[in-house]
């Protein structure tokens, strides 16, 4: 068993998980919601909070956990090694884990197979232990967005230890010792009709009067009688007993002379002399400590933009509305295209934007109803007392009304929409956290449908959201198993038939479902964290197959590589095309990169993409627009981006000698291209009079069924003889 290491500020963190004063004997209250819903969320028998101490662990909450023995110790905790990470730990199969398969809570009768954790921390970073789920059964499918519910989960364990640690704190500065009757702290004096018979400069400081003023004032005068219950409850039971004790510390306020308001921790002592009692009042001023208290407070939980309330503290809002009346809805709402409005004003007019909605927000609103901003340009709203679809989108519609009026902007009037998505509770779910996420998969399908769209979450759209999640597993697994294959689809010069290259298009060889097409895939591909990985896969294994054929009598063969957005923002693309093409020795003519106008559209960093599609150019490298004249920034695009040839659309080629209009459009495309002086190809070429056509209006080179499907590359080697010692097979007409 590999035990978990002590880091070097285990001291210091041990401190700071005194500060909670948590009792490892009793759990926390305030976060068995927590465990609960993390037990739910994720289909998990055993969800817990365990804290970290010297050499024990103990649960500050725990879900599922029977009543057998568990091994406390820190050796044998999970969690112990969850907290040395930055952002959690993931055991998929324990028994299979070098780390624990022979960890006691493994072999035991715990039989812990699966571990997910993610550490909790004091506002000084210190791991105090960590939010877990666990299951007797190994899960290969927990994925990367199953561990971002899970930290967020965390967060709000946090957000409620750091409650628990304010009390805390509270409570310890209530304790004061009796030596500061004299000296620097204040300290007064009264009898017992209350009149103040002397007390000291730090006093006289505080609540603004000269030193002596004391003389004309009442203990009444610093500290309102229905302000301060606990202090004149005290008073009163000391005068009618006639005994002299020693009170408990209490907070007390104060008003100062000039009206504002003070606090104190107040411990009050009395005594007898002949007969009369002297109260005397110890202070220890906490105005300064409110004050930043509620300064911290009001930062964790606003928006400090808009002033708004803050994702954190809309959670709580929502648990709060939902115990007090199960009836309420949720409503999500996003801005559309907010990054086209900051491209085009600059992010101090999407500031501006942001606060101008978050006014109408307001004031489309109840004082009951909660708006908050949880994102960029993301906003919700809480609508209690709410029983009906109907009612909720009444509301929801009334509100995205208002926000679209023209907002001025530079001296502008810009129409802004936006996107809502709406659950309601009980029907929809009883947590807070299960109601915000399905408004926000409500939301998703909104913003799909199109801009100024509202929907109300259904349970298939958890359906789709859990089949997604399945999808993006299985590519995960696809890309550990190498499931993968490269099809190539050759490319023709028309003037003789020749072939010049090959397009590369990936295809996935699925182990139950067989070979499948790009349209299966390649959208949750493009869009999940494995896009980079497999891309830079495409990129080195369609390089090494041109330099084959290249050798293998192609000598000028050029191969095309479509590329994801994120590979051309993500790391430096360009350097790695270089080591490529070093790597399989093959020249940059002989390298064509193709993208399509919506990477373009959809990409925030024009600029990065911009310079780095420069450097793949400067290389000498071929840049190719794939699918011109589908999108209305096509023409744009050729002056902003150094491309070399266009791919007209397979849907102008289609209906190329039957359609009028379709044909004037690949035509106006050839001339484009030969008004820029870059080259053309067609794709979707399905026919002999489709390529003399072609070939008769200039075009150079053509794709499609007529020449060849995509081919893997040993059927693609002999169709076209390209094998050691053989020349190019030509297409004949």
């Amino acid at each position: 068993m590999k035990c978990p290491s002590i880091p070097d500020d285990d001291p210091q963190r041990l401190k700071a998980l005194c500060e909670y004063a948590l009792d490892p004997g009793a759990t926390l209250s305030s976060l068995s919601p927590v465990v609960r819903i993390a037990s739910r969320m994720f289909d998990m028998p055993i969800a817990a909070v365990n804290m970290i101490g010297s050499d024990r662990v103990f649960f500050a909450a725990s879900h599922g956990l029977g009543e057998g023995a568990v091994d406390m110790t820190r050796d044998a905790s999970f969690c112990a090694h969850a907290i040395l990470t930055e952002n959690g730990m993931i055991v998929r199969d324990a028994e299979r884990d070098e780390r624990f398969h022979d960890n006691p809570l493994v072999t035991g009768p715990s039989h812990i197979r699966f571990y997910a954790g993610v550490p909790l921390r004091s506002p000084e970073g210190y791991a105090l232990g960590a939010l877990c789920i666990l299951d007797n059964s190994p899960h290969q499918d927990f994925t990367a967005e199953d561990h971002a519910r899970l930290a967020e989960l965390a967060r709000m364990a946090s957000d409620r230890l750091e409650l628990r640690r304010i009390e805390v704190a509270s409570e310890h500065r209530a304790e004061m010792d009796t030596t500061i009757l004299t000296g620097e702290a204040p300290v007064i004096h009264f009898d017992r009709a209350l009149r103040i018979t002397r007390w000291n400069q730090a006093t006289a400081q505080l609540w603004g009067y000269a030193e002596d003023d004391y003389a004309e004032l009442v203990i009444s005068d610093l500290f309102g009688i229905d302000e301060n219950t606990e202090f004149w409850n005290a008073i009163r039971r000391v005068i009618a007993d006639g005994v002299c004790s020693e009170t408990p510390p209490v907070e007390v306020s104060g008003r100062h002379k000039n009206g504002s308001k003070l606090f104190f921790v107040l411990s009050l002592f009395c005594e007898c002399y002949g007969g009369n009692l002297q109260f005397t009042a110890a202070l220890r001023d906490m105005t300064r400590y409110r004050q930043d208290k509620k300064a911290i407070a009001i930062s964790a939980d606003c928006d400090p933009l808009t002033g708004l309330r803050n994702r954190r503290r809309f959670y709580r809002c929502v648990e709060d509305a939902v115990l007090r009346d199960p009836n309420a809805a949720i409503m999500m709402i996003d801005i559309d295209g907010f990054s086209d409005v900051n491209a085009a004003f600059g992010n101090a007019a999407g500031d501006e934007i942001l606060c101008e909605i978050t006014h109408r927000l307001l004031i489309s609103t109840k004082e009951t109803q909660i708006v908050a901003r949880i994102g960029g340009d993301e906003f919700a709203v809480l609508l209690p007392d709410i029983y009906e679809q109907a009612e909720a989108g009444f509301y929801a519609q009334q509100i995205m009304a208002h926000i679209a009026q023209p907002i001025l902007v530079q001296g502008s009037p810009i129409s802004v929409t936006v996107s809502g998505g709406i659950s309601l509770a009980p029907k929809h779910g009883y947590e807070a956290l299960e109601l915000i996420a399905n408004a926000d998969l409500a939301l998703s399908r909104a913003k799909r449908t199109g801009r100024n769209q509202l929907y109300i979450f259904t349970p298939e759209l958890r359906q789709e959201a859990t089949a997604r999640r399945h999808h993006a597993m299985e590519l995960l697994r696809a890309t550990d198993n190498s499931e993968f294959v490269l099809f190539y689809q050759p490319q023709i010069k028309l003037s003789d038939g020749s072939l010049s290259g090959a397009e590369a298009l990936i295809r996935w060889i699925h182990p139950t479902r067989g070979l499948l097409p790009p349209s299966e895939f390649l959208t949750t591909l493009a869009r999940g964290p494995m896009a980079v990985s497999v891309g830079s896969w495409i990129l080195d294994e369609a390089c090494a197959q041109a330099a084959y054929w290249r050798r293998c009598g192609a000598p000028d063969f050029r191969i095309g590589v479509n590329l994801f957005d994120v590979q051309l923002t993500t790391g430096d693309l360009a350097a790695e095309v270089a080591d490529v093409l070093k790597r399989h020795g093959l020249p940059a003519e002989a390298l064509e990169i193709e993208l399509t106008e919506n990477i373009a559209l959809n990409n925030n960093n024009d600029s990065i993409m911009s310079d780095t599609l420069q450097k793949i150019r400067d290389m000498g490298v071929s840049i190719a627009f794939d699918d011109f004249g589908t999108g209305y920034a096509s023409l744009s695009m050729l002056n902003q981006y150094p491309v070399t040839r266009i791919k007209i659309d397979r849907s102008f080629i289609q209906n190329l000698l039957t359609s009028r209009r379709d044909a004037s459009v690949a035509y106006a495309i050839l001339d484009i291209a030969r008004n820029f002086e870059i080259e053309a190809i067609a794709e979707g070429i399905e026919t002999a009079e489709q390529w003399y056509d072609l070939r008769q209006h200039g075009c150079q080179e053509g794709q499609g069924y007529w020449f060849g499907k995509p081919l893997e590359a040993q059927a693609f080697s002999s169709k076209f003889g390209l094998v050691p010692q053989t020349i190019r097979q030509k297409v004949n007409p």
